[in-house]
């Protein structure tokens, strides 16, 4: 990645620039084991899906309270990974694509809506280099759920794909990981007694960071994780660039950790960001 790494550090380097790097780096990366690493995670997409049949309303978690009825709307999931939030729409009446880059993560979620016994749309792309003819202003619903946001370098041309996708008074979610937790905190314990935390980082730090995959904990002992390129983003950044794309804002939630394992009491695990396009 050394190579890769020049083209960033090039102070003539665009926003462009640096994102289509990043693109590059991140997206092969998640062509490589991506397949396996579910398989390792969820099981064979029919255990996977029975599971998901029996609650469908327990995979969407938090997301289910937002999106209230869902049956008959079209709701786009961006950077939809393996499917399994697509399917538990699908399951309670939704129409529902999804747009990721990883080959993996499509043949995963095919697999897994057909052991459902539904149908959802897969796209196969950047979701930044959608084809012009999706930009119809017609979906209901877009969302994006956790650990999207810091693979963008610059959430401006992520939230326009979002506002030509909804229809007008359509409702964006974004649901992801709190900076507090992944920008200043660091843990160590590995039960609710003995965890500590520590202020580590810099909130508002802005700089790329090198990290494992998120899936390489579910590879096997001789594989080696894989690298992406992350941009971390505070909070203020997020609703800011929101709100500058012409949504209004609906609501924000500030999640502790929802987890049987009380890890982490009072610190701010996950947030869910409601907003809606009121401009045609």
């Amino acid at each position: 990645m050394k190579e890769e790494y020049k083209n960033i550090e090039n102070p003539e380097a665009t926003h462009s620039d640096v994102q289509e790097v990043c693109i590059d780096i991140n997206e092969e990366a998640w062509n490589k084991e991506t397949y396996d690493a579910w398989i390792h995670r969820f099981g064979e997409p029919y255990e996977a899906a029975s599971k998901i049949k029996i609650n469908p309303e327990k995979t969407l978690s938090v997301l289910y309270s937002k999106f209230v009825d869902v049956k008959g709307k079209k709701v786009m999931n961006l950077m939809g990974s393996n499917g399994s939030k697509a399917v538990a729409l699908a399951l309670l009446g939704a129409n529902v694509a999804v747009v990721d880059f990883s080959e993996g993560n499509k043949r995963y979620a095919l697999e897994l809506a057909e052991a459902a016994g539904v149908k959802i749309d897969y796209i196969l792309s950047d979701v930044l280099k959608l084809p012009q003819d999706l930009f119809k202003g017609d979906y209901d619903i877009v969302f994006a759920e956790m650990g999207i946001l810091h693979y963008f370098t610059d959430l401006k041309p992520f939230m326009n794909v979002i506002y030509k996708l909804l229809s007008v008074n359509g409702m964006l979610v974004i649901r992801d990981f709190h900076p507090v937790t992944t920008k200043l905190i660091s843990s160590r314990g590995s039960t609710a007694k003995v965890r500590k935390h520590k202020v580590t980082g810099d909130y508002f730090d802005t700089s790329l960071e090198e990290k494992d995959i998120s899936y390489s904990k579910y590879l096997t002992d001789n594989e080696e994780p894989k690298k992406v390129l992350l941009r971390k983003w505070n909070l203020g950044e997020i609703v800011t660039a929101v709100a500058k794309e012409g949504f209004l804002i609906k609501s924000l939630d500030e999640e502790p950790n929802l987890s049987s394992d009380n890890f982490d009491k009072g610190i701010p695990k996950t947030f869910t960001l409601v907003a809606e396009r009121i401009t045609p």
